[in-house]
């Protein structure tokens, strides 16, 4: 589990494509202080297992199922990613509760930016539209967010300068796919609800 309160940016050392999997390095110094073999660190959101860590650079593999659901397939050496170790059972839970499981992809379409805050609007494929709700929350790029606007097939949230300045999408251009993760406490309601 995660919280969605992204410790660092990471760089992409390599992509290597294996038939329909793949092995993803990535440089974190921060994320790798402390990684073994078998932890789990989420990348732009997408909770992945790590097979090996040394000197600041970690690598997972990545079967097919993620790189079909996620934005992962598109990276490349030198893209820049959001980084997050599973929280401790000792932790405050800052953002909201994260899998790390992302439920789709989202497209960029506008950027406008304020004094000290920028307003982003995203795509909103239809199969989740029904999970988000204005004032609620959503991890893109494994970024917890609270959801500032919503209609059929887009919303909004507003960013404030440290998100601008420690995630990715301080540098994100309309047109950019995200990863998207909708509140799982929805789904539960909604799974529960169907089944009465």
């Amino acid at each position: 589990m995660f919280t969605g309160i992204i410790e660092e940016m990471g760089e992409i050392v390599a992509l290597e494509t294996r038939g329909d999997s793949a092995v993803l390095s990535v440089r974190g110094p921060i994320v790798t202080s402390d990684a073994s073999h078998g932890d789990s660190i989420a990348v732009n959101g997408v909770c992945l297992t790590v097979v090996e860590s040394a000197d600041g650079v970690f690598t997972v593999d990545v079967m097919k199922e993620s790189l079909e659901r996620t934005s992962l397939g598109e990276l490349k050496a030198g893209s820049v990613v959001n980084l997050e170790r599973a929280v401790r059972a000792d932790q405050r839970l800052g953002g909201h509760i994260v899998q790390g499981h992302v439920d789709g992809t989202a497209v960029l379409l506008s950027r406008e930016p304020g004094e000290a805050w920028d307003n982003l609007r995203f795509s909103l494929p239809a199969q989740l539209a029904r999970y988000v709700a204005e004032k609620g929350s959503i991890a893109i790029d494994g970024i917890s967010l609270t959801v500032t606007t919503v209609d059929d097939d887009s919303f909004g949230v507003s960013l404030i300068p440290t998100t601008l300045r420690l995630t990715n999408l301080g540098r994100r251009v309309a047109g950019e796919l995200v990863n998207l993760e909708v509140d799982v406490i929805a789904k539960y309601v909604e799974r529960l609800v169907a089944l009465r």
